[in-house]
Formats: structure tokens, sequence, C-alpha cells
């Protein structure tokens, strides 16, 4: 272990792996801590700069990119959480006047939720303030490492993906 990581251990996943673990399981348990640690600190910002939630952000994430508003099982599904969640969420930031619920057009049993001006405003600042912390924390890396990264981190998720339909239609 170099001087650096001694100076810089940090108790997470890792901790825990010894060389007798296989390099997958090693590679599979840094993003997965790296991720974490990332994701908290985010967070932590978005309470501590905006007084939200992580949720609510990703939320509203979504809906700033489709302005015609998504339904609620659209919303659950791109965000990879249950549908009261969602309820929850959404009930939040309607008393907030961020969001609106509406009728959908092609069903109006459904409705869908969508920013409101309001919410368009406070989700650009946000976003704006959040993509400064993103690129904050990775300034470690430069930008041809960022692309390697990229690059290697699509090919494992196109494998995946294959591997998924392959799963599917067996």
């Amino acid at each position: 272990m170099s001087e650096r990581d001694t100076a810089t251990e940090t108790i997470d996943l890792e901790t825990r792996l010894t060389q007798d673990h296989h390099q997958s399981l090693k590679l599979w348990l840094r993003m997965l801590s790296t991720t974490v640690m990332i994701e908290n600190e985010i967070r932590n910002r978005l309470r501590a700069e905006f007084d939200t939630t992580l949720p609510r952000f990703d939320l509203m994430a979504q809906l700033e990119r489709h302005p015609d508003g998504l339904r609620m099982g659209e919303l659950s599904k791109r965000m990879m959480v249950t549908g009261g969640n969602i309820t929850g969420i959404t009930d939040q930031l309607e008393q907030e006047g961020l969001v609106m619920r509406v009728s959908d057009k092609q069903d109006r049993r459904a409705y869908s939720v969508k920013l409101t001006a309001a919410g368009r405003k406070t989700f650009k600042t946000m976003a704006s303030v959040h993509e400064a912390w993103v690129a904050e924390l990775l300034a470690g890396l430069d930008p041809e490492q960022k692309n390697q990264m990229i690059s290697m981190l699509s090919s494992v998720k196109s494998d995946l993906s294959a591997g998924s339909k392959h799963n599917e239609n067996e």
C-alpha cells in the first residue's frame, strides 16, 4: 500500500477485501465505494445548499428533460424506485409549487407530472451548482482519463445490457 493510500484509507466496502479476492470483485467494490462516496457528498451538499434531497433533485431532473411531463409509472421506472416513493416526492414538490399534476391527454384516467415555471427556475439553479460539484469531485482526473473511464464503463454497460436481453429470451 502506498503512502498516499494509507493516508487516505477509508473504511468502506473495499476494506473487507483481501489479496485472495478475485480482481473483478475488487473492481466492482472500488466502483461501488467510489460511487457511494460521490453520492453521499452530493446528498450532503444538496441538503446544505438547497434544503433538498437527491431523490427530489433526480425527479426534477427527469421532468426537466420531459417538459410535457411524465406519468408516475414512467418516473418510477426511470428513477428505479417504487411508485409510492414517487407519489411522496411528487406530493412534497407539488405543495411547494415546483411540480403540478396534469390530466394525461391520451388517457384521462391517468395524469402526468411536470415542472412549474418556479420548478424549472429552481432546478436550473440547482443543476448548474450540481454540475460544478461533480466537476470538482472528479477534478483529479484529466480529460483523457475521464474519456477512458467513460469508454470502459460503456463497454461494461453494453455487455450487461446484452446479457440481460439474452436472459430475457431464454
